[in-house]
């Protein structure tokens, strides 16, 4: 999907001279050339461009009060690593959004794990409990076996959720601690990680199908409407965690491991 107008509006009218222009590798569209943000611009830009960045900044640490500072002031004085902020930033703004050898090279993989830790305990603190309390007040009509189907279902995710963070927590984020430490931890490789990285969404697109489809008439429309945002939304962040996982924290780690001498 290519960049809505508003973000285009930030970007080439408001602050012409601060734009950078590279060619982003753009799955199944890796020819056309992609705005690149640019650690120059005013970080009020950056996140005016795209709302979903508000998460971004709470993750990666980084407070409000940036007045008209540049992303790479506001980075440098919540010490985070600009490059790997406009990384993030670049997955959460291209739907697609690969980024090239070069560019992850820049990236601090200790950021990225920090991001993504914070990131389950986003989902689980808050995301989760918004969607269930929404959940609730859409369900005050209905009746006993109606409640009991979409709890079921909402249990359901949240328990497998809950273990694939699990995993990944106690196994993945250590394992990549070691490879930063060189230090010696024998029996699994980022690979492993990759090869059975668990699919988080399909019971969400169950419950998102349920709740679109087959409520009944005693439902508010405007209460069901809500849980659907929340489901949306949680969706649609999901999605960009993963992408952070699969295409950026995995192959850094992979290029640390032979860099290591490290075997599959």
């Amino acid at each position: 999907m290519s960049p809505t107008p508003k973000i285009l509006a930030v970007l080439q009218e408001r602050r012409p001279h601060q734009i950078h222009f590279h060619s982003i590798k753009m799955k199944h569209n890796s020819e056309n050339e992609r705005l690149f943000f640019s650690g120059s611009m005013k970080m009020a830009d950056l996140v005016d461009s795209n709302s979903d960045l508000l998460g971004v900044l709470s993750r990666m640490g980084i407070r409000f009060g940036f007045g008209d500072g540049s992303v790479e002031e506001t980075c440098s004085k919540w010490g985070v690593s600009t490059n790997t902020f406009l990384l993030i930033c670049n997955v959460y703004t291209f739907d697609g959004y690969t980024p090239s050898t070069n560019i992850l090279k820049k990236a601090d993989v200790k950021d990225i794990v920090k991001y993504l830790h914070q990131s389950h305990s986003f989902y689980m603190d808050n995301a989760l409990k918004d969607l269930e309390g929404s959940i609730e007040k859409m369900l005050e009509p209905c009746s006993g076996k109606q409640k009991s189907i979409i709890w079921t279902f909402f249990r359901q995710y949240r328990e497998e959720l809950e273990k694939h963070f699990d995993y990944e927590e106690k196994t993945v984020f250590p394992y990549v601690e070691s490879v930063i430490g060189h230090s010696e931890k024998k029996g699994f490789t980022i690979g492993q990680y990759k090869e059975n990285h668990s699919n988080i969404e399909e019971k969400l697109g169950d419950l998102k199908n349920i709740v679109m489809k087959y409520m009944p008439k005693e439902c508010d429309d405007r209460l069901i409407s809500a849980v659907l945002m929340n489901l949306y939304g949680l969706e649609k962040d999901l999605e960009k965690h993963t992408s952070i996982e699969d295409d950026i924290l995995v192959p850094l780690v992979k290029r640390m491991e032979e860099e290591d001498g490290r075997k599959e």
